[in-house]
């Protein structure tokens, strides 16, 4: 098991190469959920993600025995960077193997480090298989995303900082993959000998680390696609389950909505971009699936922001529709100088603002003299959302809306 004094060591192996990202309160968050919201913004860590302590300590520590090929490791993203950067940092060579649907983003961000990248594998799984046996082959030295004493000390620090900038922290909610980030986290917290609750979030789609406590071991989970990327990992790891079934209180699964609600909401109420699974933490708690008392001062580690840009356009663009901020309406109209104008009309007087609009006339099925025209709307909420529709169906057009009433 990973000590206190492991993670002690790594804070001072690390000190100066890694970044100490803040602590920021967050009025807003905390005024929804009525405890003293903090989020702790690994996102503004080297490399994007908390990823790069991990590596760092543990390339640091074994520096003397890695060879001339230098070291290798598996990743669809943040680890993969932070070993790049964590190599870099030593002075040795990084070869990263990454899953075959891996973005092009996170692959040129990779290399953009320094690393060579090898896509093999159809599941993180698979790529960390075929690594490991890479490194036999070639002589590399190893680096496992997460089941790895060294890599669990090094994200232990992050529990370290947020007891030093927060000494009366009374909750730290933490997302989990594989398991050394809140493996590490939860052993420098227990150490305190104060009462910390701490909680793990995972993804819906990919609930390892929730079925492994209900198994009593780790076992192998489905994994369905998630925006939650960085915690997609099917089978929670074997150093770091026992750790989390020892000192994790409980462990909740969030939704795809809840998640893309959160990426939204950290950019607009914090003007932080945090990928899916560095925002699912956040998710558990305004979704109401993290019970807070009113007052509890709570930790929120946000694990990473790296996510694609086209990706986040969509994930955005699908938060702002879900939270009734966007409203797409498609309509058939006579044919004539007076009728767009007119729907327009009644837009702008409700106070909503067009950001997009399509008319298409040679629609199958449609009359000559008629067209069909879609328009994407931004509204202030839902009340605002339903009175424009309400508006234009009592003004006689037949309006349809996306999503439904």
């Amino acid at each position: 098991m990973v000590t206190l004094t492991d993670i002690q060591a790594a804070a001072g192996l690390l000190e100066g190469k890694v970044i100490r990202t803040p602590l920021v309160h967050s009025p807003t968050f905390s005024a929804i959920t009525g405890a003293e919201v903090y989020l702790k913004l690994e996102c503004m860590q080297k490399a994007g993600s908390f990823k790069v302590r991990g590596a760092t300590c543990r390339i640091l520590l074994q520096r003397d025995e890695i060879g001339p090929g230098g070291v290798i490791a598996a990743s669809a993203g943040n680890h993969a960077q932070g070993v790049a950067v964590a190599a870099s940092m030593a002075g040795v060579p990084a070869t990263i193997v990454m899953p075959t649907w891996v973005s092009l983003a996170k692959q040129e961000a990779t290399i953009g480090y320094g690393a060579r990248v090898i896509l093999a594998g159809e599941s993180l799984e698979e790529s960390i298989g075929f690594a490991q046996q890479f490194a036999m082959e070639q002589g590399l030295s190893f680096i496992h995303p997460y089941d790895d004493p060294m890599v669990i000390a090094g994200q232990g620090t992050i529990g370290l900082e947020i007891l030093s900038d927060l000494p009366d922290v009374e909750c730290v909610v933490v997302p989990i993959g594989g398991g050394g980030l809140i493996a590490g986290i939860a052993t420098a917290l227990t150490a305190s000998q104060r009462k910390i609750r701490v909680l793990g979030v995972q993804a819906e789609a990919c609930p390892s680390a929730r079925e492994a406590l209900r198994a009593g071991q780790a076992v192998t989970v489905e994994a369905r696609p998630t925006i939650a990327d960085g915690i997609r990992v099917k089978r929670t790891g074997e150093l770091s389950f026992p750790i989390i079934q020892k000192l994790v209180d409980e462990v909740v699964l969030v939704d795809e909505e809840a998640i893309v609600n959160a990426v939204l909401a950290l950019l607009e109420r914090k003007k932080v971009i945090a990928e899916g699974a560095g925002a699912a933490p956040l998710a558990a708690l305004l979704s109401g699936g993290i019970r807070v008392s009113r007052g509890e001062k709570v930790a929120v580690v946000i694990s990473g922001g790296n996510m694609d840009a086209f990706l986040l356009e969509r994930v955005l663009k699908k938060g702002l529709y879900t939270g009734g901020r966007m409203v797409q309406i498609r309509v058939v109209l006579e044919e004539g100088r007076g009728s767009l104008p007119a729907l327009l009309d009644i837009i702008a007087k409700q106070g909503a603002v067009v950001s997009q609009i399509f008319q298409e006339r040679s629609v199958p099925g449609l009359p000559v003299h008629q067209m069909r025209v879609t328009l994407e709307l931004e509204v202030r909420d839902l009340p605002h959302r339903k009175g424009l529709i309400a508006a234009m169906r009592s003004a006689g057009y037949p309006v349809e809306a996306f999503p439904e009433d």
